[in-house]
């Protein structure tokens, strides 16, 4: 994995407040867990609300965290000013997830001028073990 510095020594308190400014966020539950350049985990302990009508996460939870989470990976290398807005995502379903909790870490793969590419896992954990539940690509847009 490559190393990336930041263009903002301040990106952690501004990326914590871009991380929680969020209504939507705020409204799933979704936790801020850690940060590095170019790195951001969260988690979510999941609800009855997060669940689809089968008892499994619903790929739209799954989605929202992979998202936002990525976009949060790309705000820790941008400069002071600037923000980002997702242009273009793709999301791999690999299983059925049902669990406790979700761990989304995503991780820039190309940092840009004006285009960002991260990519999201997205883990259910269930007692104790920690499954592979989903997958995202998400370009980013530098704006500002």
């Amino acid at each position: 994995m490559t190393d990336f510095e930041p263009c903002d020594p301040g990106y952690a308190e501004n990326v914590r407040e871009i991380f929680e400014a969020a209504p939507f966020i705020r409204s799933l539950g979704a936790e801020l867990v850690a940060l590095a350049p170019g790195r951001c985990e969260s988690g979510l302990g999941l609800r009855a609300e997060h669940l689809q009508q089968y008892g499994f996460v619903h790929a739209g939870v799954q989605a929202t965290l992979a998202d936002h989470t990525a976009g949060c990976a790309a705000a820790t290398l941008m400069a002071a000013g600037q923000r980002v807005l997702t242009a273009e995502f793709k999301i791999n379903l690999l299983r059925a997830a049902r669990g406790d909790q979700l761990v989304c870490r995503a991780h820039v793969l190309r940092p840009g001028r004006t285009l960002t590419v991260a990519e999201s896992e997205i883990f259910v954990l269930n007692a104790g073990s920690e499954t592979l539940a989903a997958k995202a690509m998400v370009t980013l847009a530098i704006v500002g």
